[in-house]
């Protein structure tokens, strides 16, 4: 019987492995994830994230991320679904590593060269070589058409020049997926302006400029690209091709985002529920008032209604969509969401213990925020259902009278 995970919940989205697949990574994670210490400063994230990489891999776990013929087990969206949320529960921390093998890689995946994905797949897989995604600048987050790093034609490669921020893994990662206009920002190629290289860590004019420390163990950084010449070879996909990339690698791992959320909230709820039913007072267990029941009984129910929009997007991309543009926003707006209100309950529930830094629904009420904001905010996600719902055809009208 799993502790957090619920794959009953969302049986008919799941085959036969996924059921396994849940059982097998929430007893690896509560085994040999969930009792690690927590980083307390960027440095000792920065040095736990490598070693989390390592372990992960060696267990298997990153394989479902990548194709069987580059290492893996086979690219399946509702195993990485799976995975994170066991992972989330666990430790957002090693979700994270997770979260970018999958993300800085599926531009390699979508577009990479053979030699590329030859060269890179198998080590991600492995665990060996750690990936990361370089989309935000300074002044281009949401409007990813506005980016101010260029790649300009040198010889036979590029030279890129620019800014990255608020980037995962930056300083620690192996390669990165770096997004950069090739053409100038005032042409009328709009998003065709954006092209995709890949870039190897210790490319010379490529630094890490500073950490950025977040309120949970996450590690982030600015990165500043000046005269970082790549070869041709490492564009990913074609010039001009590189906004379509991006926004089809974020369709498609948003589901893993909000699973990744899914898992948060089990954690606290079953944290809520341990405690309501053990802590008493006027006499009696928390668990017996009606307004503690409540609100498990709303958080429970969230969380549930979280599941199957996650599934459901996930289902649709194993079953070959080449879009899941609107399952996708929809599990993270409202997976997300979700959490973070669940996540609240459940410290509320828990008092004053569960404002202790060690406990462990305060570190999720630290991570679970950033889940709203990162590869689209919720505000972002709502426009883009809203766009989907306008332009699909209306409604036949039905005859008067």
């Amino acid at each position: 019987m799993t502790t957090w995970l619920d794959p009953a919940a969302v049986r008919a989205f799941l085959d036969e492995r996924h059921v396994a697949l849940a059982e097998e990574v929430e007893a690896y994670a509560i085994r040999d994830i969930a009792s690690r210490p927590v980083p307390e400063t960027d440095a000792e994230a920065r040095l736990e994230a490598r070693r989390l990489l390592a372990e992960v891999g060696q267990a298997g776990w990153f394989a479902h991320a990548i194709p069987a013929e580059h290492g893996g087990a086979g690219l399946d969206l509702r195993a990485c679904c799976l995975i994170r949320e066991a992972l989330a529960a666990a430790s957002p921390l090693a979700d994270a590593v997770f979260a970018l093998q999958a993300l800085g890689s599926m531009p390699l995946i979508l577009a990479g060269s053979a030699a590329q994905r030859t060269r890179w797949l198998p080590e991600v897989a492995a665990g060996r070589a750690m990936a990361a995604f370089a989309m935000t600048e300074p002044e281009a987050g949401s409007d990813v058409s506005s980016l101010a790093t260029v790649a300009r034609r040198d010889g036979g490669g590029y030279r890129i020049d620019g800014r990255k921020t608020l980037i995962s893994n930056a300083g620690i990662a192996d390669f990165y997926a770096v997004f950069a206009a090739t053409a100038p920002s005032d042409s009328e190629a709009g998003h065709r302006r954006i092209s995709c290289f890949l870039v190897p860590a210790g490319t010379p004019g490529l630094e890490l400029v500073k950490p950025q420390v977040l309120s949970a163990p996450h590690p982030l950084g600015e990165l500043a690209f000046t005269a970082c010449r790549v070869a041709e070879e490492e564009r990913l996909g074609a010039e001009g091709e590189g906004f379509k990339l991006g926004m089809k690698t974020l369709d498609r791992l948003r589901p893993t985002v909000a699973a990744a959320a899914c898992g948060m909230a089990a954690r606290a709820l079953a944290e809520a529920i341990a405690h309501a039913s053990s802590r008493r007072q006027f006499g009696r267990p928390l668990a017996d008032f009606q307004i503690t029941q409540q609100k498990l009984a709303a958080m429970a129910t969230e969380l549930t209604a979280a599941r199957l929009l996650v599934y459901r997007a996930a289902q649709a991309a194993d079953a070959g969509a080449e879009r899941i543009t609107l399952e996708s926003a929809m599990a993270k707006a409202f997976a997300t969401e979700a959490a973070q209100r669940i996540v609240d309950g459940s410290l509320q529930i828990c008092g004053g213990r569960g404002l202790l830094a060690e406990h462990p629904v305060e570190r999720l009420y630290r991570a679970v925020r950033a889940l709203r904001i990162y590869e689209g905010t919720t505000e972002i996600q709502h426009l883009v259902i809203a766009k989907q719902l306008l332009a699909a055809p209306a409604p036949p009208t039905p005859p008067p009278g």
